[in-house]
């Protein structure tokens, strides 16, 4: 009988794989279309996303921290998204000596807007799941981040050649 459970296991997981491969190949089909749409960089989408999960204002360098990118490459990053209006850099009050990335209302409204026309149809395709797998696929969600942050760095650190 193990032996069996084990080819199913075997079985599965090939298929989780393979699956995973395709979601996350679909994802970045996915974004690159709504950078497309937006006339943005899809990494420019992505940092707007993040972005609007920030309590408050941030610096370049937590910019760098939420897109894994130089400091260079993040203020590359911020000097696009101020010029297509999407933020604004300000003094902070508190240390005139730091600059802050500030989101412009208006225009995260306008994001905000065309995200929920997206989101409609993945509202309806969750609502096919109990509250219980919907819990599963945040639990899962949560772990993925944690997960591609470690390999991200293992990446970036030469650990995985």
């Amino acid at each position: 009988m193990p032996q069996k459970k084990c080819v199913r296991r075997d079985g599965l997981m090939t298929e989780l794989y393979d699956e995973s491969r395709r979601y996350m190949a679909s994802y970045a089909l996915f974004n690159q279309a709504v950078a497309d749409h937006l006339r943005l960089h899809p990494t420019d989408v992505q940092c707007l996303n993040l972005l609007s999960l920030e309590p408050c204002p941030v610096t370049i360098g937590r910019v760098a921290e939420l897109t894994g990118l130089t400091t260079g490459s993040a203020t590359r990053l911020v000097d696009r998204l101020e010029r297509a209006g999407y933020v604004t850099r300000e003094r902070d009050a508190e240390d005139r000596r730091r600059v802050l990335v500030a989101a412009v209302p208006e225009r995260m409204a306008e994001l905000s807007a065309f995200w929920r026309r997206l989101n409609g149809a993945w509202g309806t395709m969750f609502d096919a799941y109990s509250d219980a797998e919907v819990a599963l696929l945040i639990a899962h969600m949560r772990r993925t981040v944690e997960l591609s942050a470690q390999q991200v760095e293992r990446l970036r650190t030469g650990e995985i050649g």
